[in-house]
Order: structure tokens, then sequence, then C-alpha cells
């Protein structure tokens, strides 16, 4: 149940000893190693520019060739919109969640009840949300989730613990209807009305590349701005995110159509989870990308916690900020791949996102190997990262362009074979497994050395790939791309 920046803020564990600790000024630090973190996050901004620009080339060939509508986009541009101002409504918050419950004088250990809170709220209580929102409608749901998100900034405005427990339990609900709700509502929307499978994809990806890319990093630079340049304290962010969460349930309740899954109003909601369960368990296509979606996310939301301490293990001197935005900018690259890779109709993602788990795998089984054969013998507090954080960050920011990767391919396999009558219910229930785990290390982050914790990610993302294999090979055995009932 935490907001999209909110899951990059760290909590440290710590591995093995320090072998050498000293003092250094940290001026000098910062002139020394400014330029190395400019010029990355400056050439991965030039790459990402010119991704970009010929994907929109290639983009406007391929609608012509296609002979895209103005009514579908029209329809896109609809979705786009209505996406990046709830996804602006979600990162406006992170950067400061911690800070506003330290600023009203909480320890960490009642930080961390918070964080718990909203996670378990969103497993319990999001999958439930999930199964009505088939029932009663996607629209709906989207409406539900700018209600109970507005709901949950106004109760920062409180500083009493209960009702900013109170917050959490409606964030967490709100958690689980952006990353299903919207989805579903899109696909079932773009088939009723006969859109073409193929336009699908540049949605996707125009989705994730705006929605996780360009509004992550322009609203964590606006929650900066109202905090610290306009000095409106560390409530502000929140009411900026309700302001935009508004104007997107304004959009939202006057452009768009309600749609619905074929499970009737009048159905229990065990009938309803009866149905989803059939729909995992009795086609092994959905089990097989639940399964990898749950494992993936896993290793990505652990990642939150291990990027901080695996950079700076002795407290080297790093920019959070400037590092923050280099990844995210690393993830718009990934996504602005996939759109091409999603265009290859040659290379299904059945089959290329094998090789993303693999390679996702690999760069963050380096910090585990790094540690096995050290360049440097000595280490100190302040000093600029060393050469082996280097190697890491680079081996990170691999890892963020196979998120960007991951999230728009992974949402047209969901497209292509999640039944469309349980679509909500089934996809919250691919989140219980990964809420489960993080309250598990939520609670017990401290007890984990920090390769231990990578090594786990390893393994997750190792058994993703094994699970994509055999996904593909059961597609391609059978010669099935779409499913009747998603056409």
């Amino acid at each position: 149940g935490a907001s999209q920046l909110e899951r990059r803020v760290p909590t440290p564990p710590r591995d093995g000893a320090i072998a050498c600790v000293r003092e250094i000024p940290k001026t000098h630090t910062k002139r020394d190693m400014e330029g190395f973190y400019v010029g990355t996050f400056a050439a991965l901004a030039v790459a990402c520019v010119l991704l970009e620009v010929r994907k929109q080339q290639r983009q406007g060939a391929s609608d012509a060739q296609h002979k895209v509508t103005p009514a579908f986009m029209a329809f896109r541009n609809n979705y786009l919109v209505v996406y990046s101002l709830m996804m602006a409504g979600d990162w406006l918050q992170g950067p400061y969640v911690y800070a506003l419950y330290k600023h009203y004088g909480y320890s960490t250990g009642d930080i961390g009840k918070l964080f718990i809170a909203g996670f378990g709220s969103s497993m319990i209580f999001g999958t439930i949300v999930g199964s009505l929102a088939d029932r009663y409608g996607r629209k709906l749901a989207g409406l539900t989730y700018v209600a109970t998100y507005i709901a949950s900034c106004i109760t920062k405005h409180w500083s009493d613990y209960g009702v900013l427990m109170l917050g959490r339990f409606f964030g967490g609900i709100a958690t689980s209807l952006l990353f299903t709700a919207f989805e579903s509502w899109l696909v079932s929307e773009h088939f009723s009305r006969n859109y073409d499978p193929e336009w699908l994809n540049g949605t996707f990806s125009k989705a994730i590349f705006i929605g996780n890319g360009v509004v992550s990093i322009v609203a964590g630079l606006l929650a900066n701005y109202l905090v610290t340049d306009m000095d409106f304290g560390p409530v502000a962010p929140f009411d900026a995110a309700a302001t935009f969460l508004a104007v997107g349930g304004i959009i939202i309740a006057t452009t768009w159509t309600e749609n619905k899954g074929a499970v009737s109003e009048n159905a229990s909601l065990q009938a309803s989870f009866g149905a989803a369960k059939n729909a995992i368990f009795n086609d092994k296509k959905v089990l097989y990308l639940g399964a990898m979606q749950s494992l993936f996310e896993a290793a990505m939301y652990s990642f939150v916690f291990l990027w901080t301490p695996a950079l700076s293990p002795n407290d080297e001197d790093i920019p959070h900020g400037m590092i923050f935005a280099t990844m995210m900018v690393a993830c718009m690259i990934g996504s602005s791949m996939t759109a091409r890779l999603l265009g290859n109709k040659d290379l299904r993602p059945e089959k290329y996102m094998q090789y993303v788990f693999v390679a996702a795998a690999g760069s963050l089984s380096l910090p585990i190997l790094l540690k096995m054969f050290p360049f440097s013998p000595n280490y100190a507090k302040g000093m600029p990262i060393t050469f082996e954080g280097k190697l890491t960050l680079f081996g990170f920011l691999v890892f963020e362009a196979m998120v960007g990767i991951f999230w728009p391919s992974m949402m047209k396999m969901r497209a292509t074979y999640v039944p469309e009558e349980v679509r909500s219910t089934v996809m919250n229930c691919f989140r219980i497994p990964l809420n489960l785990f993080v309250c598990i290390i939520l609670y017990n982050v401290a007890l984990f050395p920090l390769s231990f914790m990578f090594a786990m990610c390893v393994l997750f993302l190792i058994t993703a790939a094994y699970l994509q294999r055999k996904l593909e090979i059961l597609t391609s055995a059978r010669g099935a791309t779409v499913p009747q009932h998603n056409i």
C-alpha cells in the first residue's frame, strides 16, 4: 500500500564490518563526484530522448500503416491524461510520507507499523475491492481510487496515530485499485470498441513512459519545490496530490463509460473469488503469469530497501535524489525499447521476457560478486562512491531498464491471457503473495544481511525466467496467442 516514490525510500540493512572509517570534508566529496552523476544522468537522458524520437517516428509510420482512427487517438489520449493524473497523485506523496511521520514525532518502529498496515490493507481489502470492480464496474472502481486516496491525503493533516493509521488503510485500498482497475477498464473498453489489438501495445508503452517515468520525476521536483522553496510544510505534497486526483476524477466521471466483467452483480464474493481461482488454477498460462508478476515485483520492492546500502555500505556520500532521477530515466529507456519489441511480430513477449528476467537477475547479482572480489580494501565514511559502487550503480540502471520493459510487456500478456470477466479480481489475487512478502520483509528487514537479500532477489528472477520459458513453450505448442474471451 505504498506510493511509487515512497517505495524508493530505503531502510538500510547492513552487511559485515567497516574496514576503515575516517571523516573527510563533504564539500570535497561533492566536488569530486558531481561530474560522474551529472554525466551519467545526461548520457541516459540523451539516449532516452533519441529512443523516444525514433519511437515516435516509427509509431507515426505504424499508425498510418494500420490506419489508426482519430476516434482511437482521442480514446488513447484521454486514458493517458487520466492515468498520468492518477500516477501524479501517487508519486507526489512518496518523498514526504516518512518525513511527515517523523515531523509528527513518531519513532522508526511506529512508522514501520504504519507502512505494514498499508501493505496489509492492500493485501486483504484491496483484493475484495478488485472483485467488486468486476461486478459493479471499473469506472466506479477508478472513482473509488480517487475517493480513497484523497481521503488518505486528508488524514495527513492530523498527527493522531489512529487517524494516520486510517490513512494507511485507505492508501492500501487505493494502491490495489491503481494497479488493477485502470488497466482492466482500458483493456475491456479497447476490445468493446473493436479497436485493433495491436494498438494496445502503444498505449501500454506510452502509459509506462509517461506515468512511471516523466510524471515521477516532475512530481518529485514539484513536491520538493512546495516543501523546500515555498516552505508550505511536509503536508503540501499531499494537498497537491489530492488536487491532481480530483481533476482526474472529474475527467473519469464526465468522459468514461462503464464496463464490467461477466460476473453478475448478484453473485457473492465467494462466487467471484471462486471464478478467479478457477481462472488461475485451471489455466496454466494465467498461473504462470501470476507467479512471474509476484516474483518480479517481490524482487523490485526488495530492491527499494537495498539500493542505498548497496551503493554506500560504509556511509559513502551519495546524492540520493540524483541517483533516483537517473534510475527513472533508465526505466523510461526500457519503456521506449518495449514499443519496438512489442511492435515486432516475430518477437513475442512470451519469448523476450525470458531474457529480461535473466538480465535483471544478472544486474542484481553484481553486489554479491563484488563483495566476494572487492577492488578496494579500505573504505571511509563520507568518501565518494567507490569503484565497486559505480559498477553496482550501472548494474542497478540495467535493472531499472528491465523494469521499464517489464510493465508494458506484462500488461500485454495479461490483456492476452487473463479472462475479461474476472480481470480485476485475478490481478488483485496476483498481488496477495507480493504484499505478504513485503510485510514480512518490512517487519524483519534488520535481520537479513544485504548479500542474502540480493541472492533472494536473484533466485526470484531466475525462477521467473524459468516460468516464462514454460509459458512460451505452452503457448507455442498450442499455437494460441489470444484466447477467444479476449478478442
